[in-house]
């Protein structure tokens, strides 16, 4: 029997990310596995290029960084979001999310009168487009009272990290569809991408399926790919690998799509908790791992 048979999930996980001492600005992690407040910067200005390498580096350590304090308008969240890339579109074509003025900014906004809002269970944004979007920026200027409207972040790093060397094996080269009509209704688009991925800038591996979005696994048979899929979905979302982020009036947190899950808590009714997301276009199709 191996040395690490008997440890917690968590003592196999591989790698940690560390506070990093940077130039510019500063990083303080949220959590032993996931998230960072980002300090020393003012987001209603053009940043550096030092700035923006330092915040590409954070960016990727931390999985989803968060900034507080910054009263930024539409045309600062652009143009924050467009150092990270090209800015897209929701592809949902029913979303409870709403338009505004600006094509690439949507509202989030809920209140007394809201029936429901966005993004309650764990997921990853849009999975189901061909390509999904690399990241999103939520920035909210108005939040609820007494810590209300967190939202949790969860590492698939550490998730897939976290998996028997055996349950690995099981699972390279199998495929699941992802199904955007579940949560947005007709002629929302229907992708199929591999159940074990590997990020495009940092190589590593990332279990990609989330409740939302995915439906099934392709290679299984019904009942197995079912009991495989339930695993891995209470798998992916245990607290040890997650954060949550309390919000502030006038926060922002911006998250790597291609390796996290998040869910907005709505513990809030009847308050108010609004303000306005960007999403960062992917620039392939999530890759093997």
């Amino acid at each position: 029997m191996s040395a690490t048979a008997h440890l917690p999930q968590i003592a196999r996980i591989a790698s940690i990310p560390s506070a990093v001492s940077y130039e510019t600005i500063t990083a303080t992690p949220s959590s032993p596995h996931i998230g960072a407040e980002i300090g020393n910067i003012d987001l209603t200005r053009s940043l550096t290029n030092q700035q923006v390498t330092e915040l590409h580096d954070a960016f990727t350590r931390y999985q989803v960084i968060f900034f507080r304090d910054q009263k930024i308008s539409f045309e600062d969240q652009i143009r924050l979001a467009g150092y990270f890339g090209r800015l897209g579109k929701h592809v949902g074509k029913s979303s409870i999310s709403k338009t505004t003025g600006n094509e690439h900014v949507r509202k989030f906004h809920y209140d007394e009168t809201s029936k429901q809002i966005s993004g309650e269970n764990f997921h990853s944004d849009q999975s189901c487009a061909p390509i999904p979007p690399l990241g999103s920026m939520l920035y909210n200027h108005t939040v609820p009272p007494d810590g209300g409207g967190d939202t949790m972040f969860a590492s698939m790093y550490a998730a897939y990290d976290a998996l028997s060397d055996r349950m690995k094996k099981y699972l390279e080269g199998l495929t699941a569809t992802h199904d955007g009509t579940r949560v947005f209704g007709p002629d929302t688009p229907i992708s199929v991408h591999p159940v074990i991925t590997r990020h495009p800038v940092t190589g590593r591996k990332v279990i990609f399926i989330n409740q939302d979005f995915t439906s099934h696994i392709n290679e299984l048979p019904r009942l197995e790919g079912q009991r495989v899929l339930a695993f891995l979905i209470d798998h992916c979302d245990k607290p040890e690998w997650t954060c949550r982020f309390r919000w502030t009036p006038h926060s922002i947190a911006f998250w790597d799509n291609r390796c996290t899950h998040h869910k907005a808590v709505w513990d809030y009714w009847p308050n108010v908790r609004s303000g306005y997301r960007v999403q960062v276009e992917g620039a392939e199709p999530p890759m093997a791992g």
